[in-house]
């Protein structure tokens, strides 16, 4: 999974107790089919690596990622995107791990849908992070999902419906984040020696289900029912089309609000 040709370089670290997956397509970083493939298939061959604590999700470049691919949330396009996007999210509740994700430049869309599913969240002092879809006539399921749980629903509305973007400091005071970091992977890869490298890799993988009971139940109901109204009913609208067209054309969207 370490070729040039990949979308991903995967690292195994610290005595193997750390599974380094890093975005390797910048400046974006876009979370496209490609890369989301590579992602859950190095997630499967370390799916029984003995010992593996922690899975650490970074960014090559100057940007964690600039989220998931526009052009693939075109018609015709979007129906097997979307739940191969989703999949991944699926492969990580699964897979007993703890999640880390240092944070650096822009974190937007997929990207930070990604990056909040994580347990833990560093991020460096030049962070920008949000959720944009909307001002592209569109959502973001995951995050509809996640966010509540993680910040609570008053703040992931403001989040999700404004589609703002937000610095370091505000996402530290939100809970979006866990600690800003000037080096946010060595932060994180700091805390995972002090903290899980000590323990019981079984004990963990009970513990991570037991403790985000709520976030993999959501995953497992909610998920279905938020991804069949983006694709039966957001798509069939004028403006979902419209946003997106605009947006790879690079004009202003001209709504019709319906």
């Amino acid at each position: 999974m370490n070729d040039t040709a990949s979308p991903v370089r995967i690292t195994l670290e610290e005595d193997g107790s750390l599974l380094r997956v890093l975005l390797a397509r910048p400046k974006g970083n876009i979370l496209d089919t490609a890369m989301v493939g590579a992602i859950r298939a190095a997630l499967e061959d370390h799916r029984h690596t003995v010992g593996l604590r922690s899975i650490l999700f970074a960014g090559e470049g100057p940007h964690f990622s600039f989220g998931a691919s526009v052009e693939e949330h075109r018609p015709g396009v979007v129906e097997a995107m979307l739940p191969e996007f989703h999949r991944l999210f699926r492969d990580l509740a699964g897979s007993g791990r703890v999640l880390l994700a240092a944070v650096t430049g822009c974190c937007l869309g997929g990207g930070l849908e990604l990056a909040a599913f994580c347990h833990r969240l560093w991020v460096a002092p030049d962070g920008k992070l949000g959720n944009p879809e909307i001002k592209l006539g569109v959502f973001a399921p995951i995050a509809s999902v996640i966010l509540p749980l993680r910040i609570g629903r008053a703040r992931a509305d403001d989040l999700l419906l404004t589609g703002r973007q937000i610095d370091a400091v505000e996402a530290l005071a939100l809970g979006l984040v866990d600690e800003v970091s000037d080096d946010p992977v060595a932060a994180a890869r700091d805390w995972h020696r002090r903290h899980i490298m000590p323990l019981s890799g079984a004990a963990l993988a009970h513990a991570v289900q037991a403790g985000r009971h709520d976030f993999h139940r959501a995953l497992r109901g909610t998920l279905d029912e938020v991804e069949r109204l983006y694709l039966d009913d957001l798509m069939a609208t004028h403006d979902a089309k419209e946003g997106i067209a605009a947006f790879l054309e690079k004009r202003a969207p001209r709504w019709t609000h319906a």
